[in-house]
């Protein structure tokens, strides 16, 4: 039998080419704390680089003693500060007497300050955007006690676990939910929900493998969960069946061949049931109550689009949507405050990794998932901000951690030599980089190969 699986191009793209843009801004501003430093003490910095070069670049100038440049390789950047072990291996300069303006001519506390500016720039780029991102666009909410019919569940695991569409999120292990937009990353960390359910308080257990199980099942950027939500056309499709039998935008559906159909999720239920068929669709317009025979597609669907935007959904009275505006001086400490709770999100999700049982480390992904993490309907400029600012997070982390060829295993060795008076010899250091770079490598492509063939699920 042959699959013909159907790729929207046009989202790949756009999606690429966000993730490129971010990750380019993120790279240059990361390197430049190590650059700028080094030339504060007077380190001869020998390459600039945007990308990997490889046997040869794309683009390259010299200007003074640095060579700027950009690589084909997009796999990050760097720069080359001579006398330094690093991923250049450049075992000539090495052996070579130390000269002053190297690297390793520099005491402990300066090399110890080159290492960690490029993770302490990552980090002030994500207050700086987290800031802008306030004062432009403001801070949105959503209340969860605002909701007036709750929640509908996308993903049938949810309805395994016990939850039923119209459901309230009121607490995840015992702190409560405020904000709607929190509901996902709150589950995903979370043992016990507190909800309320046609008005009467209940307990949902979750699994310690709910990340594993989320993964394995879940191949689409369908959400977890949405707003439970009226049907109100918005739009009709143009000679669609909706229009053909007479549905005007703003009609609001009730019933399909006498059975419920007041929310969305009711309706695409009962269309399921009737693929191929006529059925009579009950609507109410204005003061008056319609019944209009209508033919339902083979997909399920009548031709219609649904009211599902925030910002309709709050004049609706559905929903309570709330923007607090940011003037510079509030805006700067707030997005400290948001970077902080970003942090800590990710370092949440770090410790589920590292914990077999959770089975989070099946949704480790490489660059498919992080560009699948950008819109894929256009160029929506506060979503690329969040997101870069949130990656900028991600990678100050990622750098930090104490392994050899990234910052923190650098970090790690001159923070023994500051305690021990020992400095690591430099076959040492040349072996441990060797190591570092052959660990970063495996888990790159464990990360990409689990992108695109599901290795940590077994599949």
């Amino acid at each position: 039998m042959t699959t013909i699986v159907a790729i929207n191009w046009t989202s790949v793209g756009l999606q690429a080419g966000q993730l490129i843009l971010s990750l380019s801004i993120l790279v240059i501003i990361h390197e430049l704390g190590h650059y700028l430093t080094a030339r504060l003490f007077k380190c001869r910095v020998e390459k600039f680089y945007l990308f990997f070069d490889p046997w040869f670049s794309l683009f390259k100038k010299k200007v003074g003693e640095t060579e700027y440049g950009v690589g084909w390789l997009p796999l990050g950047g760097y720069v080359k500060i001579a006398g330094m072990i690093d991923e250049s291996m450049d075992k000539e300069q090495m052996s070579k007497p130390p000269q002053p303006w190297e690297f390793r001519s520099k005491p402990a506390w300066q090399r110890l300050i080159i290492m960690i500016a490029g993770v302490t720039m990552n980090i002030l780029l994500a207050f700086f955007i987290y800031s802008m991102i306030l004062l432009v666009w403001g801070e949105k909410k959503v209340p969860v006690e605002s909701m007036k019919y709750g929640l509908t569940f996308r993903d049938s695991l949810m309805f395994d676990l016990g939850f039923q569409n119209g459901d309230k999120i009121l607490a995840v292990n015992d702190q409560p939910v405020d904000d709607y937009t929190d509901i996902v990353k709150k589950l995903i960390l979370g043992n016990s929900v507190s909800i309320e359910r046609n008005g009467q308080p209940e307990t949902i257990h979750l699994p310690v493998d709910l990340i594993g199980k989320l993964v394995e099942k879940k191949r689409s950027r369908t959400p977890l969960l949405e707003p439970r939500i009226p049907v109100v056309v918005k739009e009709l499709q143009g000679s669609g069946n909706a229009e053909k039998a007479g549905l005007q935008t703003g009609d609001q559906i009730l019933a399909v061949d006498g059975a419920d159909a007041v929310f969305f999720d009711e309706l695409k239920t009962n269309l399921a049931l009737h693929k191929g068929q006529t059925v009579e669709v009950l609507v109410r317009r204005g003061m008056d109550t319609l019944t209009l025979p209508t033919a339902v597609t083979e997909d399920g669907t009548i031709g219609f689009y649904p009211v599902s935007a925030i910002s309709d959904l709050d004049s609706m009275g559905v929903l309570k949507l709330q923007v607090t505006q940011y003037n510079l001086a509030e805006a700067i400490p707030a997005g400290v405050k948001m970077a902080g709770n970003q942090l800590q999100f990710y370092i949440d999700q770090f410790k589920k990794i590292l914990s077999p049982e959770t089975g989070a480390y099946k949704g480790v992904g490489g660059f498919k998932a992080m560009g699948s993490i950008f819109p894929d309907y256009g160029w929506d400029w506060e979503s690329f901000w969040r997101i870069t600012a949130f990656f900028s997070i991600v990678l100050a982390f990622m750098n930090l951690l104490p392994i050899p060829a990234l910052d923190g295993g650098h970090v790690m060795f001159t923070l023994y030599e500051m305690v021990s008076g020992r400095k690591p010899s430099d076959k040492f250091l040349e072996y441990a980089q060797i190591a570092g770079m052959i660990i970063l490598l495996g888990l790159l492509i464990y990360a990409n190969g689990n992108d695109w063939f599901g290795w940590g699920r077994g599949k």
